[in-house]
């Protein structure tokens, strides 16, 4: 294909692409969002049995410094 072929076939496109190169660009920008919004959901699962957004009448019932210093005092026992 000549060069000027192919500027007459990229000369009806917004975006300066062939259709094949569209399509290309298409399935993979498809791919990575769906991997992305995948990782995304996953981390918010994690994140909600971490810690859930909306906590109950009495709050939060532990904290993050409360975990550490049971595993600390934990493996401070196995060490002595």
């Amino acid at each position: 294909m000549t060069v000027e072929a192919d500027y007459r076939r990229r000369e009806g496109s917004l975006s300066g692409l062939t259709e094949p190169e569209a399509r290309e660009f298409h399935r993979i920008f498809m791919t990575s969002f769906i991997v992305f919004v995948v990782i995304a959901i996953v981390a918010h699962i994690l994140a909600w049995n971490w810690r859930p957004w909306l906590p109950g009448a009495h709050g939060y019932q532990t904290s993050l410094l409360d975990g550490a210093k049971d595993a600390v005092s934990y493996t401070m026992s196995l060490l002595t």
